[in-house]
């Protein structure tokens, strides 16, 4: 029997003013906040938990892993996630080092998502050429899927020291090691070069309709089938704004200053009001609106895109943590179980 579609929520640890009283936490404050909303997304009935990595103003996830490690000890049953490593920049030894002791810590339920970063400064701040961005990610990626399934690594690249013979651990408590997925934007190629490689992917997109995505998702499924890979055996993790109130029109009015103010800080770049207003319709990917049409619509989202984990971002922009608190009590009650009960076979 299938437990429906696996519902959860992620934060970029994006660290803004509040675009209403332009206050700003602390940087600690806002760290509790991240580890009280995954305790609370568990009590919620949420199935997974994810926090992205950024190295820059305006972030406190610059050690997203440590931030994961202190909710695994502070949680009990709900699966947790990088969202995502930007693992170009990063060891792919230390990176499985520290996601194979949180899922010791955790008890199994430890996960990562790798990606490239749209935020490129972080090449210069950590010492790589952006230039050598595509490169970094394939070669760094490749190494961090062998450790994952070998104990003792003989590997040669260009872009990190040789290991010869090296045992890396420890190793994870997951039998068939760490779920690893590679996480796509908007471009067809990347969804082609996964579905070569025979990678899950975790598709992250911040407005449009389904129909770009299911162009990208389809691209990848005739990869995976044109190198021998089974479509149907691959889950498949979709991410985006996600956020209610009881009325749609309310929640557009709550969500969308804080979502605007808060890309134009961390991305020089917002997003046009005529453009989030699109979330009223069924084809836009932008979840927000009231329980009723946000059913409707992750449920239209399961059917024609055929996902099996659906990711919410529900704290962008400085969004105020009683805000959130009241988010994460609306989807518990009035989501969650309606689109468990349409997606439970």
């Amino acid at each position: 029997m299938s437990t429906g579609l696996e519902l959860g929520l992620y934060t970029l640890g994006e660290h803004v003013v509040n675009p209403h009283t332009k206050q700003l936490i602390t940087p600690q404050e806002r760290i509790k906040n991240i580890i009280e909303m995954a305790q609370l997304a568990e009590q919620a009935g949420f199935d997974i938990f994810q926090v992205g990595e950024s190295h820059q103003r305006n972030f406190i996830s610059q050690a997203h892993l440590i931030i994961l490690s202190a909710i695994a000890q502070s949680t009990k049953t709900i699966r947790l996630a990088s969202g995502a490593t930007i693992i170009g920049v990063a060891d792919p030894v230390r990176v499985y080092e520290a996601a194979s002791t949180i899922d010791l810590l955790s008890d199994g339920r430890m996960e990562l998502v790798c990606g490239r970063s749209a935020r490129t400064g972080l090449y210069e701040t950590l010492g790589f050429e952006l230039a050598d961005y595509e490169a970094l990610f394939n070669e760094k990626f490749e190494l961090l899927k062998l450790i994952n399934q070998r104990e003792i690594v003989n590997w040669t690249g260009e872009h990190r020291a040789p290991l010869n013979n090296v045992p890396v651990l420890p190793r994870a408590l997951q039998k068939q090691g760490l779920p690893i997925w590679r996480a796509v934007g908007g471009s067809l190629e990347s969804a082609k070069q996964a579905g070569q490689a025979g990678d899950p992917i975790y598709v992250s997109h911040f407005s449009g309709d389904l129909k770009h995505y299911q162009l990208l998702i389809d691209q990848y499924r005739q990869s995976l089938n044109h190198e021998g890979f089974e479509p149907s055996q691959y889950p498949l993790a979709v991410a985006s704004y996600l956020f209610v109130r009881p009325d749609t029109s309310q929640a557009i009015d709550d969500y969308y200053p804080f979502v605007n103010e808060g890309s134009i800080t961390v991305n020089e770049q917002g997003i046009e009001r005529n453009q989030f207003e699109k979330a009223k319709n069924l084809d836009s990917v932008i979840n927000v609106g009231s329980p009723e049409l946000v059913v409707e619509k992750l449920i239209k989202q399961y059917e024609e895109l055929g996902m099996t984990r659906y990711i919410g971002q529900i704290d962008f922009g400085g969004m105020p943590f009683e805000e959130v608190k009241r988010t994460i009590t609306l989807l518990g009650e009035k989501v969650l179980p309606e689109v468990k009960k349409y997606t439970t076979k």
